[in-house]
């Protein structure tokens, strides 16, 4: 895959040393992204929660982050508090460079475009959308305007995903024609059954319009925030949008897929048609690609009665060479061996072991720019670029996720037939319907 980086245009008067930042999301994985904008330049923080606004402050003045961050000071009064993203940017883009997006998923996309119309660098959260049309578009716009981009899946950036590159296409395990990825649970709910629970009185400091965003309204109601909002259609993106980024990242990337020319839920229980399944097994399969041959990639997500939903190869696999491959992970199928990552692309090694010790350790052809965070911020400076940009890399495996989740939409068993480049399902077209979504008047993307 190609790298994209876009030119280094500061805003008016920041200094060279220092990125202008803005947070939009302080809590959940927003947190993570407080220490980099204030290790920077922090101008600005939005939220549409009132305390996650004031803890954010609280964290980004505590000593402690300044004494980690080797800051002398933040001065609270010059960074602009707001709980929505289009005021915000409409009102700062001029004194900002780089833009953080850690909302819930649905809102995702509009954060983001609306900062890369105003030429700002944009860091945002997996999975990069919530629709499909979303993650082309969003590419698209970081392509024209020339901006550096980067998606949070932090093993991207790790040593274990290029050795897993390096080696596969260097030959090392043979063509490989199979993979299978897995997860048997997240930190937070990702689907269920039973429909939407009474409406209730929006809690004090809430902002629930801000909080809607761009997705169909509903008044407030319980297990939708903090948090929960992964598990509903019209808010997250189940445990495959939740996961996948970190654990079938490998797939497309070491097997230069990128338009499947199907994809089918083979299987898909629970759910409704309010929030998702909670127990699912994911088919793509891929053409033929060149010299290289078809390619069927299969995710498998859920736990029932304290047992992961796991391919039966894994299994297998386990008792064969006596060791255990986990609750979360991907195996790659060649024809002269396997090779194993677990989350992130961590523990990337060979099934069985003493193959690593028969084929040549390949050349590291791919760079090594740091941390994911680091390497977004050295690229806005004019460092190297992005790997995790959303053009070459983070659009497209956005797309191959969330495709996925159009076959969970359609049901079990019901293949669907995929025109990628005009993103559309040829023999289901009312599925169609969820590739974009129709937003709220005035959160269009």
């Amino acid at each position: 895959m190609g790298l994209a980086r876009g030119p280094v245009i500061l805003a008016e008067g920041a200094p060279a040393s220092k990125l202008r930042t803005a947070v939009i999301g302080c809590g959940g994985r927003g947190r993570s992204h407080l220490g980099t904008a204030v290790g920077e330049r922090l101008v600005a923080l939005c939220d549409v929660e009132d305390n996650r606004l004031a803890g954010a402050m609280k964290f980004v003045t505590d000593p402690k982050t300044l004494e980690r961050y080797k800051l002398s000071a933040v001065d609270a009064g010059s960074v602009k508090q707001y709980t929505d993203f289009r005021k915000m940017l409409d009102e700062m883009h001029k004194n900002v460079d780089a833009v953080f997006v850690a909302t819930p998923d649905h809102n995702h996309a509009a954060a983001a475009m609306r900062a890369i119309k105003y030429g700002k660098h944009v860091y945002c959260e997996k999975p990069l959308t919530h629709d499909i049309w979303e993650a082309r578009a969003l590419a698209e716009a970081a392509r024209e305007h020339k901006v550096v981009t980067q998606m949070g899946n932090q093993g991207h950036c790790g040593e274990g995903y290029r050795r897993l590159v390096e080696y596969i296409q260097a030959g090392a395990i043979g063509t490989v024609t199979e993979t299978h990825t897995w997860c048997d649970n997240s930190i937070c709910p990702c689907g269920g059954t039973g429909g939407r629970p009474p409406a209730k009185p929006v809690p004090a400091g809430l902002h629930w319009e801000q909080w809607i965003g761009t997705a169909p309204y509903r008044d407030y109601h319980d297990n939708l925030h903090p948090a929960r909002w992964r598990g509903w259609w019209d808010f997250g993106s189940g445990l495959l949008g939740d996961w996948a980024c970190h654990l079938i990242d490998g797939v497309p990337w070491a097997l230069n897929l990128r338009h499947a020319a199907s994809v089918e839920a083979v299987e898909s229980t629970d759910g409704g048609e309010e929030m998702f399944p909670a127990w699912n097994c994911v088919r793509w399969e891929y053409p033929a690609r060149g010299a290289q041959p078809p390619v069927t990639a299969y995710w498998w997500d859920g736990k029932k009665d304290g047992k992961g939903n796991r391919p039966p190869l894994a299994d297998e696999l386990e008792k064969k060479y006596d060791r255990k491959l986990g609750g979360k992970g991907s195996l790659y199928i060649g024809d002269k061996g396997i090779m194993y990552t677990g989350a992130y692309g961590g523990g990337t090694s060979f099934l069985p072991a003493q193959r690593q010790k028969e084929v040549p350790e390949p050349e590291k052809t791919l760079p090594r720019n740091g941390g994911i965070f680091d390497e977004f911020v050295q690229a806005c400076k004019g460092g190297a670029p992005t790997t995790s940009n959303f053009p070459d890399s983070a659009g497209p495996l956005t797309e191959m996720i969330l495709l996925g989740i159009l076959a969970m939409r359609a049901g079990p068993g019901k293949k669907l037939l995929w025109d990628g480049p005009n993103l559309k399902c040829t023999n289901v077209p009312a599925v169609n319907r969820y590739v974009k979504r129709e937003y709220r008047k005035g959160w269009e993307v």
